[in-house]
């Protein structure tokens, strides 16, 4: 079997309320890039990577010419193996792993679909028939903070992500935990996420003023060792996010011991095989792990659950359905989520199928 083309598109995705995160950071509308891979053998694959501005060193324009300039390693070559094929293309193309994780996904879609299984067959076994998920609350009035969490939790939301340091105020944060602590009780998950928003001292007054509660900090600021600071000056559990995107970067969270918690993000380590082998350290570790991506929708959701079922309980701390925050929807058949908890896709490879009433031609055809 080879690959003889690589088909891509740019569809807009619209969030159904717009996030606003500390650093002037905001998620509306941005560009998901879908890719799907043909095959000699009439068999194709599905990738998608979907960065978000001003979050990561990705960008929406970036994927087309990174996967323009790998095409001599892409076309003609046996799709069967995504690791084998990616370690030809990191060879070739240094960096640039959030391009790649488009076309990692979509490799590993056509061999589970040659192999006629589910992908999380060959990404360790299935392991959880569904698994929890968080619902991430927009940073905006801490009154609305909370009614969102209430709203959430009726439909059987039990982990909740509260953005925090859109409007640099650290007592109106410390306000948005406590009400949303309150407004969903004991027992449910919270954390206050800064996305690398906030310096330590500010980060580590809120932390202080709310270390009565039961809440987890995440990722406050730019570096591990701002991080591990905050930890240690609240004594409050540390969720990393932005910071952690390889195995050395894991390994020196661990060491720092403010890695109680991680997400783990397909584009950022390049795809599902890189993800693969984090999850797998992070098993090692006894770290608890979010399997998610940045932002996207049917695809990529499809991708991150597969891995996250295999992912055993002890592990997963919950996953994230990227599909429920944006519109439009990209494949019918994509997964839902139901009282909390969401599934993979059921039939070969990812199990779902793009619209291509909604994805019309194709930007980019390499082949």
């Amino acid at each position: 079997m080879k690959l003889t083309r690589l088909s891509l598109w740019h569809i807009p995705l619209t969030s159904h309320e717009t996030y606003y995160m500390a650093g002037g950071k905001t998620c509306d509308t941005t560009i998901t890039t879908l890719i799907r891979l043909d095959t000699d053998s009439g068999l194709s694959g599905w990738g998608e990577v979907c960065p978000i501005p001003h979050y990561l060193p990705a960008y929406a324009d970036g994927v087309a010419p990174a996967l323009t300039e790998l095409a001599p390693v892409i076309l003609g070559a046996d799709p069967l193996g995504a690791e084998a094929v990616m370690e030809r293309c990191n060879a070739y193309l240094l960096g640039h792993d959030y391009a790649k994780s488009a076309l990692d996904i979509a490799l590993w879609d056509i061999t589970a679909r040659a192999a006629g299984l589910p992908l999380h067959a060959l990404l360790g076994g299935r392991a959880m028939a569904d698994m929890p998920l968080y619902h991430s609350i927009t940073c905006v009035a801490p009154d609305e903070m909370a009614r969102i969490a209430r709203d959430a939790q009726a439909q059987g939301m039990t982990q909740f992500q509260v953005k925090l340091g859109a409007d640099g105020d650290w007592q109106a944060d410390v306000a948005r935990l406590s009400r949303v602590r309150e407004a969903v009780g004991p027992g449910p998950l919270v954390y206050g996420d800064w996305n690398c928003g906030s310096d330590s001292l500010t980060a580590s007054r809120v932390g202080r003023a709310v270390a009565h509660l039961d809440v987890m900090l995440e990722q406050p600021c730019r570096t591990i060792q701002e991080c591990a600071a905050v930890r240690d000056a609240t004594g409050l559990p540390m969720k990393l996010d932005e910071t952690a995107h390889d195995i050395p970067s894991l390994l020196d969270g661990h060491r720092r011991g403010c890695m109680d918690a991680v997400a783990l993000k397909l584009s950022k380590f390049g795809g599902l095989s890189a993800t693969r082998r984090a999850r797998d350290l992070c098993l090692a570790l006894g770290t608890r792990m979010c399997i998610e991506d940045t932002w996207g929708s049917d695809v990529t959701t499809a991708a991150l659950l597969h891995l996250a079922a295999a992912t055993p309980a002890r592990g997963l701390m919950n996953t994230c359905d990227l599909s429920h925050y944006v519109g439009p929807r990209l494949a019918p058949d994509g997964p839902t989520r139901h009282m909390g908890r969401i599934a993979p896709p059921e039939g070969p490879g990812l199990g779902i199928t793009p619209d291509m009433d909604v994805l019309g031609a194709p930007q980019l055809i390499l082949d």
